[in-house]
């Protein structure tokens, strides 16, 4: 809704000329002559045309006279002409006369079309005819209508039904299933259409075919990406996808279990595994890099790749300042990290946190009963024991002490709040061992337990900018006593901590051979604390000394020794407390636990990354970066949504539960728009947005504004978010039923086809180049799921960083090598030839939509790429297996890639072509040569 600047007043006479829209008349002449000065970063003169109210001093609403604007833009003096002509073109008269018609009829206002709400606009109010079969004809047809244009042609049924099985699968048709639907067509007319849709949707190649579109969004691959770029065990949430597509999982659904799934009540295996898709973000394995750098890095990537795919906004200079052209603040910007600034993970060659996901799917279900059972009785089992191991009263400070190292990391004591606290000073080394030695308080006669206090060496500054962590490999604990020379050892039973799930098991620190135990990996924010419970209670005489020995034995990344900087001890000599710990609720509790824990454990299951939640008192704090540094902190702020948009809901926890509900709420005026407009791109080849990636002042506006609006709302309420009903209204309209042949009023008028008066004519998606090959030529499999596989692939291609990461190729005949591409391993650092040929992204980042090309290595890649070798032979094999003459099995070739009849003169050209070869090199030769021919026609590479 648009909003006058200033109340009515003026001249009736101007405000009667037609109408101006300020979005689609006014905003583009600011955002394309006056923002690079007067926008979201730089302001000049305190003025911006991003922001309403920063515009009020040079309008006079009903008065363009009056107003700075005009005077300005049409000033003759080039010292005061706005734009100045170093910074572009003057305004035309048109647009001049544009700012002059919308201010003479009030000024107003209104939100960019992209940040309100969609509205239905009913398809029935527009005028029938009998050439609409769905909704979206009606709109397109009015366009057509006012453009004075005509639709096109119907195409020929059976080159349709090859466009819906490459748009709805990614698979041409066979030769039977053709006959089948040219049969169907004569017995049942328009429902064959229909009935041949409703397999393709029912098909479980359909996952397979738009889980790549969803994946290129996603930034999917099987490596780390940064630095080594080594192999990631991610595969299982790519087969997530494919499955998601397959069950048609509302779209709703499909957004939150990304966003949030490990937050839902009694997450299930799929729900946890959902959450990898922000797990997909580059890690640096490359020694003596800062963790906590790509940490952030990975956690600004989940929030820019948020907005790119499920926004279409280009999120990401908010970083370092307000955004230049839409209403986005820079503290916007952080608002909106914190709610990802709180997961557990690290940039950390481990992967943690992993989900154990069983091989089998079958598994799924019970192996998430079972994690959500020890869950919750691990979270029972530590509560019960945090609220006896930490009940403060127990506990008596250590007040004097001494440390001493084990190498030339330095150590001192100094009394701090009631402790005696030790810190480094200076470099640390690596092995790091403490040998702490406490006088122990005069009136304890007895010592159960001692408690360890790590802290950051810089508390405070810490909570904004955290130190490297420490894990404590292994505690041993002793008395010294007066007259004994020999220290007492003291045995521990067992260890409490000060949260339930720990990345590393806190009990490995009281084994007798270092490990990694006890730590806060790899990162301190906060003050961690460790209790060590005496398997007996130790007598101590006045003047006896507790022995701490702190062993350290890792490091991070090959530089970075994770040791205890900053520590303090209390101890207790509370008897009870070890019997209480040990009490038979607990015991009882483990039991059950570790009963649980055997069962799931007979479940073989790999490891795969996802997100899960640090606890509320561990929780990052989130600050804004200075110029987009996250080194120089700012303001510290907390997770919210931006104030163009509209709120999260009153009262609801600002977490990334809340964000994924809010993403798919009715106020949210962008996520169906975005989503309707990403599945018409890849039938239509470009969007009722045609910048994808940017719904912003700077993008493309909307070809049908009204169509976008209505199937966006359809979208999700008629609908309910089904893409499997959105891509069946599509495919069976007779906007997709066109012919694409190039006529030639269209040639001048609409190259791009924007207006639709003619069907979609693409490049084939590089996937869908090689898939298609290897199922004319008859090798393709059909198997679905599982690990990377490794096609053939060019020799002196394949040399990574990590010797380990081998491409091994399976021998021909082997299933594995001709596996459909979205199984073949991606590896970000070296990209699949063929996908890199065919513009396929590297996957290193969000890609709303790719850039076609078309290039000569594009034909050589087809005509003489191993891969394309095999199945131009495969192709040839077939072709002279089938009955008939020469020209009967040439036909057949070219029916089976086409899907239409060759006309004579083509038949004289693959039989001449055949005589020609034969003669020259053979009939072996002619026979490959032809296949690779038909493999390679325009026809066969575009749909």
């Amino acid at each position: 809704m648009c909003v006058a600047l200033f109340s009515h007043a003026g001249n009736a006479a101007e405000v009667s000329q037609p109408d101006v829209d300020f979005n689609r008349d006014v905003r583009p002449i600011f955002t394309g002559h006056c923002t690079a000065c007067h926008g979201g970063v730089k302001q000049a003169a305190d003025l911006s045309f991003v922001y309403r109210d920063a515009a009020l001093g040079v309008v006079e609403p009903y008065d363009p006279d009056a107003s700075y604007l005009i005077d300005r833009v049409i000033s003759e003096n080039p010292d005061e002409r706005m734009p100045p002509s170093e910074h572009g073109r003057g305004l035309t008269e048109a647009e001049v006369d544009t700012l002059r018609r919308w201010i003479a009829q009030g000024a107003s206002w209104g939100k960019h079309w992209a940040y309100e709400e969609p509205q239905r606009h009913d398809a029935d109010t527009l005028d029938p005819n009998q050439w609409c079969r769905a909704p979206i004809d009606r709109f397109i047809l009015a366009r057509l209508e006012a453009e004075e244009l005509q639709p096109a042609d119907a195409e020929i049924p059976s080159r349709w039904l090859r466009r819906a099985y490459l748009d709805l699968i990614g698979l041409p048709p066979t030769m039977e299933e053709r006959s089948e639907f040219l049969r169907l067509l004569d017995a049942k007319g328009e429902v064959a259409y229909e009935l041949v849709v409703d397999d393709l949707l029912a098909s479980p190649h359909f996952g397979e075919r738009w889980a790549t579109v969803w994946l290129d969004q996603i930034r999917y691959a099987d490596s780390k990406g940064l630095g080594m770029d080594g192999r990631r065990n991610i595969w299982k949430y790519r087969d997530w996808v494919i499955q998601a597509f397959n069950d048609d999982m509302p779209y709703d659904t499909f957004t939150i279990k990304q966003i949030a799934g490990d937050l839902l009540p009694n997450p299930s295996i799929d729900d946890r595994i959902a959450t990898a898709a922000h797990r997909l973000t580059q890690t640096n394995e490359e020694g003596g890099t800062d963790d906590e750098e790509f940490r952030v890095a990975a956690v600004l990537d989940r929030v820019t790749t948020t907005w790119q795919a499920w926004q279409g906004t280009t999120f990401g200079c908010v970083q370092c300042h307000n955004h230049p052209y839409d209403p986005f603040l820079n503290e916007e910007f952080y608002e909106f990290t914190a709610f990802f600034n709180n997961t557990v993970d690290c940039d950390l060659g481990e992967d943690w946190p992993v989900v154990e996901t069983p091989e089998d799917p079958a598994q799924y279900e019970r192996a998430g009963v079972l994690d959500n059972q020890i869950r919750s009785l691990t979270e029972q089992i530590w509560q019960r024991r945090h609220e006896i191991a930490f009940r403060q009263d127990a506990w008596s400070p250590i007040t004097s002490m001494t440390a001493e190292t084990s190498n030339d990391t330095q150590a001192v004591v100094e009394p701090v709040h009631g402790f005696a606290e030790f810190h480094t000073v200076g470099t640390v080394s690596k092995d790091t061992d403490f040998d702490l030695r406490a006088a122990l308080p005069k009136s304890l006669r007895k010592v159960t337990a001692v408690r360890l206090t790590a802290l950051p060496l810089d508390p405070a500054k810490a909570l904004a900018d955290s130190e490297w962590g420490f894990v404590l490999s292994h505690i041993d604990v002793s008395v010294l006593r007066e007259g004994e020379g020999e220290p007492t050892s003291v045995k521990i039973a067992s260890v409490v901590i000060d949260e339930p799930h720990p990345l590393q098991d806190p009990q490995r620190s009281i084994r007798e051979r270092p490990a990694s135990g006890f730590s806060a990996y790899t990162r301190i924010h906060y003050p961690r604390e460790a209790v060590f419970i005496f398997e007996r209670p130790v007598d101590v005489d006045e003047g006896a000394v507790l022995r701490v020995q702190l062993v350290h034995r890792s490091e991070a990344l090959g530089a970075f020794p994770l040791i205890i900087r900053r520590g303090h001890l209390s101890v207790t000599g509370d008897e009870s407390m070890r019997d209480r710990l040990s009490a038979e609720e607990i015991t009882s509790l483990e039991d059950q636990r570790d009963g649980l824990l055997a069962e799931r454990r007979e479940i073989k299951s790999i490891e795969t990354p996802v997100l899960d939640e640090r606890p509320a008192h561990l929780s990052r704090p989130t600050y804004t970066f200075v110029r987009g540094l996250f080194l120089d902190k700012g303001e510290k702020v907390s997770a919210n949504t931006p104030d163009a948009l509209p709120p999260l809901p009153e009262g609801a926890v600002a977490n990334r539960l809340t964000l994924a509900k809010w993403l798919v709420s009715p106020e949210n005026p962008l996520t169906a728009r975005v989503a309707v407009n990403r599945y018409w791109a890849r039938l239509f080849g470009t969007g009722i947005v045609g910048t994808e990636e940017d719904f912003g002042a700077t993008g493309e506006p909307p070809s049908h504004p009204d169509l976008l609006d209505d199937l966006a709302v359809r979208f999700r309420e008629d609908y309910r978010w089904s893409t499997k009903k959105l891509l069946r209204e599509l495919v069976l309209s007779s906007t997709y039923r066109q012919s694409a042949r190039i006529r030639d009023d269209l040639v001048e008028r609409d190259r791009a086809n924007r207006l639709l008066a003619r069907g979609p004519r693409r490049p084939l998606p590089a996937e869908m180049v090689r898939d298609q090959s290897l199922a004319l030529s008859g090798l393709l499999s059909d198997r679905l799921f599982g690990p990377p596989v490794h096609p053939p692939i060019p020799d002196g291609i394949w040399m990574p960083f990590v010797a380990g990461d081998r491409w091994a190729t399976p021998k021909e005949g082997d299933e594995d090598r001709y596996r459909r591409s979205i199984y073949t391993y991606t590896k970000r650092s070296i990209p699949y030839p063929t996908f890199a040929a065919f513009d396929a992204p590297t996957r290193e980042f969000c890609t709303p939509r790719r850039l076609t090309s078309n290039t000569p290595i594009q034909a050589l890649m087809v005509l003489n790429d191993a891969a394309f070798v095999e199945c131009s032979q495969a192709l040839a094999d077939r072709l002279q297996q089938q009955e008939g003459t020469l020209a009967d099995q040439l036909t057949f070739g070219f029916v089976a890639c086409t899907c239409r009849e060759p006309s004579e003169s083509e038949v004289k050209v693959m039989l001449e072509a055949f005589r020609r070869i034969s003669q020259r090199d053979g009939e072996t030769v002619a026979w490959q040569s032809l296949a690779s021919t038909l493999l390679n026609l325009d026809e066969i590479l575009t749909k």
